[in-house]
Parts: C-alpha cells; structure tokens; sequence
C-alpha cells in the first residue's frame, strides 16, 4: 500500500480576478497527477498562530505523484500566474497510513 501525498497550502490572495485564471490554469495538471481538493477556501477558524485567510488541501495517490505535480512544466506555469497575486506558504507531505 502507498501513502498519499498532499499539498497542503495558506494563501492570500491580491488579486481575485487574476487568481482565478490561475486556478483555471492549474486544473489540468492536477487532473493529470488526480489532484483530488479536500479543502479549497471556505470558512476556517485560526484559534493558535498566525494563519492566512485561504487554506487549500489537494490530496494524490501518492508523495510521488504530488511531487511530479508541482513540479511539472504546466503546474510551473500556472504557478507563474498565481505568483504576482497571491502570497503562500506550502508543504508536500506523504500521508500517514497504519
């Protein structure tokens, strides 16, 4: 059995408009890799640290596979769209199964 890999992200975003494409733009990448969302955006309570107002979770089948994503050309490009408007912290992380 292989683990899961995740994007696990905090964002604000600038630009609405312009992330928008960005989020258009990245669609087909993570559909290549079967970026599955757990979490995109809506209502989140930050009750320790500091926190950004946007939190995205996209679940892979593997680490592997989350990796290959982000470091795809196409993934790369539709990052250089998000990169002007937005402000974010990331991790890729293997999930834990046992």
């Amino acid at each position: 059995m292989t683990a899961k890999g995740y994007w696990i992200a905090h964002a604000t975003v600038h630009d609405p408009e312009a992330y928008d494409i960005y989020r258009q733009a990245n669609a087909a990448p993570l559909a290549e890799f079967c970026g599955k969302f757990l979490v995109r955006g809506g209502d989140q309570k930050n009750p320790e640290g500091a926190w950004s107002p946007r939190t995205v979770v996209i679940e892979f089948p593997s680490y592997a596979d989350a990796l290959a994503c982000y470091e795809s050309e196409e993934y790369q490009m539709a990052k250089a769209i998000r990169d002007p408007v937005s402000e974010a912290n990331m991790v890729i992380v293997e999930g834990y199964f046992g």
